[in-house]
């Protein structure tokens, strides 16, 4: 394991950002990316690195995670230990996370008990994220606390789940106090009053397994929501982030939002670039359970690679993973009633390799694409870029040596979660980090996984971002790639 003060010299490689590809040695010391070109004159002693023939990225950047998240009855397996490790194994050098409050927890105090949970764990550098899941007086205050005391420049609100669904006015009144304090509004768009009588419905003729999840929240059910999200955000003149868009009507919804002067950019997952609806049909419970997660997989079969196309027109902007993961006990919580099955997947380790395989490997998008989706794209919507998410100097020393020639076969047998499932089960990859360095310590070597607990730090996310909060930026983001 090196160490903060270590010298490395990456050569050979071609360094990759989100809108160039350049022949150049990359110099690093003191966890920071001091020189880039050829011919660097570096001091004796320096590690070299021979990415010859390779890739070298910038780490990525997985903005959706819920890690030790109390949700359904139960506690996802993954802790920030082993999210941290899978992520950094698979090429990604900085979470955000969910902080999840209970319901008489306030926000201030629901973030210090996550970094008490996540300081002495945590592989890579990590970010949070703040849930709103009710609304009350004091909750514009907790707001204001948490972006200027701890960092936080962003808050999720939900439109189903019983204990997290917001109703249309509250909504309103969140994203007009986002809008008040620079923050970026996020939501989670499932219209939660159809899903209910809809499963009710299903329940009552007898349809009980996992395969009665996507029949009770249809593509509709997700383009009505993200299309009221939308609607509720322009009210207000409010930046939106939609996680997890699973459909094509969905995505479909946000465009003609954008073309209506909403600003609101779009996120897909790795699930849903790599698996569909159809594993829910599965005879075996645990495999079907274990590909429940919400919006659902589409049984839809065009609909992973219409996703991808949709990244590559930049009608969506990002990937995240949604890592919320619930072993074979505990997906048997909903054995006999799909709305009780821990809703969840992976994904913080094999993200990075799913869409690489599925975008560059199959030629819908170039390695410049996938920085912007992978890493890029996050770090300026969360404000923490050029520290993050590009090859620059002066930028952290979060990088990635990336083998395109290179395939490795996904399994839980052999990824470093604590899941014992793995949705990708299987699927052959081309395109592996061989060298994961994060803020210069190389915690991949040449294939090996090296990781510290505690190795990570927290990284404020500042409001107002510019990428987002000046909206000649925030268009030059979205705008469509012909």
């Amino acid at each position: 394991m090196t160490t903060d003060n270590t010298r490395v010299l990456i050569k050979n490689g071609k360094t990759v950002n989100e809108d160039e590809i350049v022949n150049q040695d990359v110099y690093i010391e003191d966890g920071i990316i001091k020189q880039l070109g050829r011919n660097l004159s570096v001091p004796a002693g320096t590690r070299v690195i021979d990415a010859q023939g390779k890739f070298v990225i910038p780490g990525g950047i997985d903005p959706h995670t819920h890690c030790e998240f109390e949700f359904m009855h139960t506690t996802t397996v993954d802790d920030f230990y082993h999210a941290t490790k899978g992520a950094v194994a698979g090429g990604t050098t900085m979470l955000i996370d969910f902080i999840s409050p209970k319901l008489e927890e306030s926000l201030v105090d629901a973030y210090l008990s996550y970094r008490k949970k996540a300081d002495s764990k945590v592989c890579c550098d990590f970010s949070f994220h703040s849930i709103v899941r009710r609304w009350h007086d004091k909750i514009p205050e907790e707001m204001a606390e948490v972006c200027s005391k701890h960092g936080i420049n962003s808050f999720k609100m939900f439109m189903t789940y019983p204990t997290f669904m917001l109703d249309d006015s509250e909504l309103y009144l969140i994203f007009e106090n986002c809008k008040k304090l620079g923050a970026l509004a996020m939501i989670h768009a499932e219209n939660g009053s159809i899903i209910k009588k809809n499963s009710e419905r299903l329940l009552s003729k007898g349809i009980t397994g996992p395969e009665g999840h996507e029949l009770s929240r249809n593509e509709e059910v997700e383009s009505e929501a993200v299309n009221r999200a939308c609607t509720l955000a322009h009210q207000v003149d409010c930046p939106l982030y939609i996680v997890h868009m699973m459909s094509k009507q969905a995505v479909s919804a946000l465009k003609d939002a954008r073309e209506r002067g909403c600003q609101a950019m779009g996120e897909t997952l790795a699930a849903a670039l790599g698996c569909d609806g159809n594993e829910l049909k599965h005879s075996c419970f645990q495999h079907s359970a274990g590909h429940l997660v919400s919006p659902p997989l589409r049984s839809d079969r065009t609909t992973p690679e219409a996703l991808m196309r949709s990244l590559a027109a930049n009608d969506l902007q990002l990937t995240g993973s949604d890592n919320c993961t619930f072993n074979k006990t505990q997906k048997e919580l909903g054995l006999n009633d799909f709305t009780k099955i821990p809703n969840g997947v992976n994904g913080v380790e094999d993200r990075m390799s799913v869409t690489w395989e599925k975008g560059v490997h199959a030629g819908i998008i170039d390695p410049c694409r996938f920085v912007a989706v992978t890493s890029t794209n996050a770090a300026k919507a969360f404000n923490v870029y050029p520290k993050k998410g590009c090859i620059k100097v002066g930028s952290d020393a979060d990088v990635v040596v990336w083998n395109p020639n290179k395939t490795r076969t996904i399994s839980a047998k052999t990824h470093h979660q604590a899941v014992d499932f793995n949705i990708f089960e299987g699927m052959v990859c081309h395109g592996v980090p061989e060298y994961v360095l994060v803020r210069g310590n190389v915690c991949v070597d040449n294939g090996e996984v090296k990781v510290v607990k505690g190795l990570g730090k927290y990284v404020e996310t500042p409001v107002y971002s510019p990428y987002i909060y000046n909206k000649e930026n925030f268009s030059k983001m979205v705008k469509p790639i012909k």
